[in-house]
């Protein structure tokens, strides 16, 4: 299954890891895991993102390597955590980056459920793993790469990020395994959880705008999904403190009857973005609705649509979704 993949990476000198324009703790845990295995190999590694990394993720360590910038000359681009098309639209607006990727080597390492959107040739490594960073370990062992404690940090980083500490339905055996072989090489989560914690406290303000946020939950299809709407003017006030959905998303998910909870961001240009956490497994179907995609569980897409069509559009989704999962589940 690496094979391939592992000689695109023998014959790379100069290699870009690309993040797409939806961070979170599994691209860049991933990312700059990959960054210390590939630099142990000899290999000049620059780390890409089209956006700022956002501030809840700063307790990674290394996350100010990451540039906005990107390299046209690399020998070899990996995407990370994503097979959607539509969340690499930033990076092609760069000048001289959608030619880079049309003319070198690709290879992509991905986890996700959805299928692939990219039109482009590229390498697809993708698993059913509960993180990017467990396919990643799986490549890098494979391979008979060293994987020292820092890329063993970051791993073990992605991978409790995108579980929720091991406790998601797409963990497994392989995921604790995982686990137990990143913390045998040097990772801590003990450590990464006291870091993350610190890092996370909240300044007062933020909890009196969760609860202007709880306010504003809205509930349909008789309770199975909760929506929360989160306008520009938050996301211009709150994201650098916090990222307003993580706020509420979860606490959604929990309320009685709820199936689906989703968190709608609205931007100047039309612009309208979904993020949705699940009961049922059902979020990469309605994701995937609007050319969207990622796990059972956990979901997101990006439109662009007027607010009141979306959210009809979102209602109508969802009740097929459910209604589907529904009759398979008989």
């Amino acid at each position: 299954m690496f094979e391939t993949a592992k000689t695109l990476v023998d014959e790379a000198q100069h290699i870009t890891v690309i993040q797409a324009e939806n961070p979170d703790g599994d691209s860049l845990g991933t990312a700059l895991a990959l960054e210390e295995i590939l630099s142990d190999l000899g290999k000049t590694v620059q780390l890409h993102c089209p956006v700022e990394t956002p501030k809840y993720l700063r307790y990674i360590n290394g996350w100010d390597r990451v540039t906005l910038e990107f390299d046209t000359k690399s020998d070899l681009y990996i995407i990370v955590d994503t097979t959607a098309e539509v969340l690499l639209s930033k990076t092609f607006e760069i000048p001289g980056a959608r030619h880079a990727i049309d003319t070198r080597p690709v290879l992509v390492l991905d986890h996700h459920i959805s299928d692939s959107t990219l039109t482009f040739d590229a390498h697809l490594v993708s698993e059913t793993a509960v993180s990017t960073s467990e396919v990643l370990y799986h490549f890098a062992t494979a391979s008979s790469w060293p994987i020292n404690a820092q890329a063993a940090e970051n791993m073990l980083i992605a991978q409790m990020s995108d579980s929720r500490g091991l406790t998601t339905r797409s963990s497994t055996a392989e995921s604790f395994f995982v686990a137990g072989k990143l913390t045998e090489l040097g990772a801590s989560n003990a450590d990464i959880e006291e870091r993350r914690r610190e890092f996370m406290k909240k300044a007062p303000e933020i909890l009196e705008y969760k609860g202007a946020l709880i306010q504003r939950i809205e509930y349909f299809l008789d309770g199975a999904l909760a929506l929360v709407h989160i306008p520009f003017e938050d996301i211009q006030a709150y994201s650098d403190k916090y990222n307003p959905s993580v706020l509420v998303l979860d606490e959604m998910r929990l309320v009685e009857q709820v199936e689906v909870a989703i968190a709608v961001k609205t931007y100047p240009d039309g612009k309208l973005t979904g993020k949705l956490l699940t009961n049922a497994p059902v979020a990469a179907t309605i994701a995937g609705f609007f050319g969207g995609g990622g796990h059972n569980y956990a979901a997101g897409f990006r439109i662009y649509e007027t607010y009141d069509a979306a959210i009809k559009e979102i209602i109508d989704a969802t009740d097929k979704a459910l209604k589907e999962q529904s009759s398979e589940a008989l």
